[in-house]
């Protein structure tokens, strides 16, 4: 199957000179990037990318796809996080194998019209039959390239953990599920559609015993590794008081940390904790609408980044951000460190780089995040000749004056949105269902 992307305004390729290329072509062959250049190469399919801006696709790297179901729950709209857990735990004991699918489908789609391609998603809890495999067939369905990971929750109120206690696992059942499920779906290949991580829920709901065993199984495995970490003052207090030190100290004394591990939030990080983080190669998923949300402060990431700490960009559960917006996310995170820095603390173009390559590097996957030849073909196009974009004078400034919704994207060379509609579930149906399982969870 051959693709051609003719007559493209901008590519933005974030490659490593950082070519930005004016009126060009993209050639797609089988999945990955041919060739970029002019280009009248005999196609399956021509798409006429006049006005355009094409980017790598959006890189998401933390999420709860299941909380799609809950957004602007009543009693947790202003709550900061331990309270909004508890508001909400009880709802989600309430979901089975449909709901985590469903919701699933919603988030994903979501994802894939704001731009992204691959995906993350963090799914900790199985009430009522529920199974990580429910999600992986969700992405299957939407066609988004995806990285589950086999969250878990084992310490429950009766033991004095904030989730209740129908929501935890045992920690054995916990680790047999985890070898499953990488058993059955983890692909290491270059261009792999499903890769599989191990992530226990955070330091405050499973034991440590179970963060030391499932580094130790992921390593086994050659998998990678995802938590919560430093997320706002309460967690700090948590770790200080039941473990006697920091959260950083906490992942390194468990082996929480290197190129394969990456934490998402970490907006309390201090210092030393930001230099282990760069020593050990241990990534980031900056999560800045949550983190607004939830009110639990400002990421550093711009001092993160010019420590060589790898960062990418999350947009977090919809219970908390309330939107699965990736392009955003991005925004917002440009935002806020001006906000914390000054004006010149992040460039639009940083911002996006971040969303995009930093994001992929984070997960791993040296194979896409950038638009070069042998690179896998994720790419989002973006319609720059809209009124969003009017009177710009740099088109390729998309976080300052552009869409935050895409016109095409492409996944594995396969088109997912075409002509800003989802081109493979029927969504209309899926939010229909969405709405009415949502309205039985709410009565």
């Amino acid at each position: 199957m051959k693709t051609l992307i003719k007559n493209a305004q901008t590519i933005l390729t974030m490659d490593d000179a950082g070519r930005e290329l004016s009126n060009t072509s993209l050639l797609i062959e089988n999945g990955v990037i041919a060739e970029i250049g002019p280009n009248d190469a005999d196609a399956d399919e021509i798409i006429d990318a006049s006005g355009c801006l094409i980017t790598p696709g959006l890189v998401n790297t933390h999420h709860h796809l299941y909380q799609s179901m809950t957004r602007a729950v009543p009693g947790g709209q202003d709550a900061l996080l331990f309270g909004w857990l508890q508001t909400l735990y009880p709802i989600w004991a309430r979901f089975g194998p449909e709901e985590i699918f469903v919701s699933a489908q919603i988030g994903l789609a979501e994802l894939a019209l704001s731009g992204c391609t691959l995906t993350s998603d963090h799914l900790y809890l199985y009430p009522n039959g529920a199974r990580l495999d429910d999600t992986i067939a969700a992405a299957q369905e939407v066609g988004l390239r995806f990285h589950p990971t086999r969250g878990a929750m084992s310490i429950g109120q009766s033991d004095g953990g904030l989730p209740p206690d129908s929501l935890v696992e045992r920690e054995a059942d916990i680790l047999d599920d985890c070898i499953r499920v990488i058993d059955a779906h983890h692909d290491a290949a270059d261009g792999a559609m499903v890769r599989v991580g191990v992530a226990p829920c955070s330091p405050f709901s499973v034991s440590r015993d179970l963060m030391r065993d499932a580094a130790l199984l992921a390593r086994d495995k050659g998998v990678m590794l995802h938590t919560h970490l430093a997320e706002n003052d309460e967690d700090i207090a948590y770790s200080l008081e039941k473990f006697g030190c920091r959260p950083g100290q906490y992942a390194e004394d468990l082996g929480w940390t290197g190129e394969d591990v990456w934490h998402a939030h970490c907006v309390k990080l201090d210092g030393s904790e930001i230099d282990l983080f760069a020593r050990s190669g241990t990534g980031v998923a900056h999560c800045p609408c949550s983190n607004c949300r939830l009110g639990s402060g400002i990421a550093p990431v711009r001092r993160m980044r010019d420590a060589g700490v790898r960062v990418g960009l999350g947009v977090d559960g919809s219970a908390s951000n309330d939107s699965g917006n990736l392009a955003a996310e991005a925004r917002m995170a440009m935002l806020l460190q001006r906000v914390n820095s000054g004006a010149d603390a992040m460039s639009a173009r940083e911002a996006l780089h971040i969303a995009t390559r930093g994001g992929a590097e984070v997960l791993g996957r040296q194979d896409c995040g950038q638009i070069a030849p042998g690179k896998r073909a994720d790419l989002a196009i973006w319609d720059v000749s809209g009124v969003e974009s009017a009177g710009s004078w740099d088109k390729a400034a998309l976080l300052l004056a552009g869409p935050s919704r895409v016109k095409h994207l492409f996944v594995e060379g396969r088109q997912i949105v075409r002509d800003g509609q989802l081109a493979t579930i029927d969504l209309p149906r899926a939010i229909e269902r969405q709405n009415a399982l949502a309205l039985a969870l709410a009565d």
